[in-house]
């Protein structure tokens, strides 16, 4: 099968998303752009926007793991994201290439391979369509974690959540199904994926079963729904658990990670900010602070520039692009997590010291003990937060955290004044576009 796309699955890569109705698949033209009627186009349609696809950066810039000089506030051209920065509750994203475009023209994709796939009745087409349902689930669970608030069974029915586009007709008017049914979709593309899905495929960034599996985890950890968390957690690791010994890394490396390395399950990356620029992105010496010496992560994570700020240079993308992608190390501390909050301390711990030890300088790792399901737990998520730097789930976890009572405040100084966010803020629902409120007449996030 080909790992780049032809000259047919480009040319419909391009149009279908411009014309985004049936009556352009209708009929075949008499020109040479055909249409994508089987199965190899489709692959190279998915394989194509995988490459040119990369994942949003509103909850990175938002969550509390970074902070930026005054200078180079100042600076930044993008007044969107200084609004999103300090926690503005609107104007927050620009009129064009925001975060917002950049999800949905994904999931327009994925939604015309799948049309494809049903209406030109391509045969052996499984693996394609778990894959564009992985991504298409993938697309719309970070997506909720940015505009929509934590998920609560007691509310979700009626929170407002995504519009849920499954039709490539850009014809259909969107309107915001609630956060329930919102992930209830993410559930059931994740779920049927997995039944369609190999445990493993011919390359590293096709979604794979473990992929559907690890995501199914993730999804259910920002659910709070623990024990479904730390089963598809342990049935991913069931499929390959092998971690990347830290020891074998060269700390003096200003990219210690290669792109694909053993952890990697699905490489992404995330949209370009000066925000989250290598030079610019500094990290709370607070937080740089709670590793110890001999944690290998703080070598491997961390440099300092001239001044002494703290920067990241750790990326699981290999180089300074932020990564996106789901590694095997999620897949350890979802299941630890899990285990803690069902009550089973005993096998959360195990989980969470078969990982650090591959983190520690060999020979100085002392097994982390709990005595209870709470103090498990408040460990596991101390190392979450320290393992899982620039990979996009710091929002999402302050969310849920603050949703079970954490009480965590948010605080930023910005030329001389100070801006808070507090607990279960409504802002925790970045403000959808203001030219899409206008154009759908879809309701905003309230304020």
């Amino acid at each position: 099968m080909k790992k780049y796309i032809t000259a047919t699955a480009f040319a419909a890569l391009m149009v279908i998303p411009l014309m985004g109705c049936r009556d352009f698949l209708s009929e075949k033209s008499n020109s040479r752009l055909a249409i994508p009627d089987k199965l190899e186009d489709n692959q190279a349609i998915v394989d194509r926007y995988f490459l040119l696809g990369q994942y949003p950066n509103s909850a990175e810039i938002s969550a509390d793991d970074i902070w930026v000089s005054d200078a180079d506030f100042n600076t930044f051209p993008n007044e969107s994201e200084k609004r999103l920065y300090i926690w503005k509750p609107d104007y927050v994203s620009l009129a064009i290439s925001n975060d917002w475009q950049t999800t949905y023209s994904k999931i327009n994709i994925y939604n015309n391979v799948l049309f494809n796939l049903d209406h030109y009745q391509i045969p052996q087409a499984e693996n394609v369509r778990g894959q564009a349902l992985v991504l298409r689930a993938a697309a719309y669970l970070e997506a909720a974690q940015i505009w929509c608030l934590a998920y609560n069974p007691a509310t979700a029915a009626k929170d407002l959540g995504l519009p849920i586009r499954l039709d490539p007709d850009m014809n259909i008017p969107s309107f915001r199904a609630s956060v329930e049914q919102t992930y209830q979709q993410i559930l059931t593309d994740l779920h049927t994926a997995a039944a369609l899905l190999p445990n493993d495929q011919i390359a590293v960034s096709r979604p794979s079963k473990r992929t559907a599996l690890g995501l199914l985890a993730r999804t259910y950890l920002f659910m709070g729904e623990y024990q479904k968390a730390a089963q598809y957690a342990s049935a991913a690791l069931a499929i390959k658990n092998e971690l990347l010994n830290f020891n074998v890394l060269s700390p003096t490396s200003p990219n210690p990670f290669l792109p694909i390395h053993t952890e990697i399950i699905f490489p992404l990356s995330r949209v370009n900010s000066p925000f989250l620029a290598a030079t610019k992105a500094k990290i709370p010496q607070s937080l740089y602070d709670s590793y110890e010496n001999n944690d290998l992560r703080k070598q491997m994570y961390f440099r300092l520039d001239a001044s002494q700020n703290v920067l990241f240079k750790g990326n699981f993308s290999g180089g300074t692009a932020r990564s996106a992608s789901l590694a095997t190390d999620e897949l350890y501390l979802t299941a630890a997590e899990g285990h803690a909050a069902s009550g089973n301390y005993t096998e959360a711990m195990e989980l969470l010291n078969a990982l650090l030890v591959k983190r520690w300088k060999t020979g100085t790792f002392i097994p982390f003990m709990a005595t209870d399901a709470q103090s498990a737990l408040q460990i596991i998520r101390k190392e979450r937060r320290k393992e899982m730097l620039f990979r996009g789930v710091r929002w999402a976890d302050l969310k849920r955290y603050n949703r079970e009572g954490a009480g965590i405040t948010l605080s930023r100084t910005v030329n001389g004044t100070a801006f808070v966010l507090p607990p279960n803020d409504l802002r925790y629902a970045v403000a959808l576009p203001e030219d899409i409120i206008q154009m759908t007449g879809m309701p905003q996030n309230p304020r």
